[in-house]
């Protein structure tokens, strides 16, 4: 019988249960095996800050998931995987066109163990009841079978040019569980559920997901167009509730240090530059 036992050398990150679905996540704390020393490293230095290679692993009994397709790693029992086209060939080629996502989903259905491709990154396990998730692309990873995936148009022209979005990013619709790529480890993120009408205004790309109920658009930081070019601020992402938006305030830090250094990054803090891009 199908026990959804994590292999040996591996340890348990966050899990949960959907029906008679379980999706995990599953790393290993330390990586040893790595025979070339440019790799090891790497592989050193990653150890050492503790950067765990990361699976997402889901156990199916007589269940199905949705998954972003090339994302499948491994999978071990009575499983079979399809490929479709979700929403009709009308519906695909829009979306394939509109988006640049793949024409076809992919779905595995039946009995036993499935791993998706690891990763260094990390992993958000989120439930949604009857509700809608817009996400940037290349945000979904996968999900239960419940859930419908499609693209959604931005709303106004706006917000895509001036916003730093993308016209059509990725939703999640329906009922069950999301998983989704983060740039940033679950606990540095922040969730606001803003109230109708309530704002939430940022400055820079790092707001990852939002409820559909969420309006999003540009804004001027200041009264006018002079104030927001001379405050520093410029245009500001703004989103009005009610809905729930997820935000990654380190991920621009991270992304600073990537490109510069943290000499770098001590350099635009002293100078007032540590806003904006990523």
């Amino acid at each position: 019988m199908h026990t959804g036992k994590i292999p040996d050398g591996m340890f348990s990150i966050d899990k949960k249960l959907v029906g008679d679905t379980e999706f995990s996540v599953v790393g290993y704390k330390r990586l040893k095996g790595s025979d070339d020393l440019n790799v090891a490293e790497k592989v050193f230095f990653a150890n050492e800050a503790n950067i765990n290679l990361k699976f997402i692993k889901i156990d199916l009994n007589d269940s199905s998931i949705v998954i972003e397709p090339g994302a499948l790693y491994f999978m071990k029992g009575k499983l079979s995987l399809e490929s479709n086209i979700e929403g009709g060939i009308v519906s695909g080629l829009f979306r394939k066109a509109t988006s640049g996502e793949t024409l076809f989903q992919s779905t595995i259905s039946g009995t036993g163990e499935v791993f998706l491709e690891p990763s260094f990154g990390h992993f958000l396990l989120l439930d949604i009841d009857d509700d809608e998730l817009i996400m940037d692309d290349g945000s979904f990873y996968c999900c239960s079978k419940g859930i419908k995936v499609s693209g959604a148009i931005q709303k106004n022209i706006s917000s895509a040019l001036f916003g730093g979005e993308t016209l059509v990013q990725t939703s999640t619709k329906g009922t069950g569980l999301v998983v989704i790529n983060s740039p940033v480890p679950e606990s540095e993120l922040i969730c606001y559920e803003l109230e109708s009408g309530e704002k939430l205004r940022v400055d820079g790309n790092f707001a990852l997901i939002r409820t559909a109920s969420v309006k999003f658009s540009v804004e001027k930081s200041g009264k006018s167009l002079f104030q927001s070019l001379t405050s520093g601020e410029g245009l500001l992402q703004t989103f009005e509730g009610p809905g729930i938006v997820w935000i990654a305030p380190t991920q621009v830090v991270y992304n600073k240090i990537k490109r510069a250094g943290v000499n770098g990054l001590a350099n635009s803090a002293k100078s007032g530059n540590m806003n904006n891009s990523v």
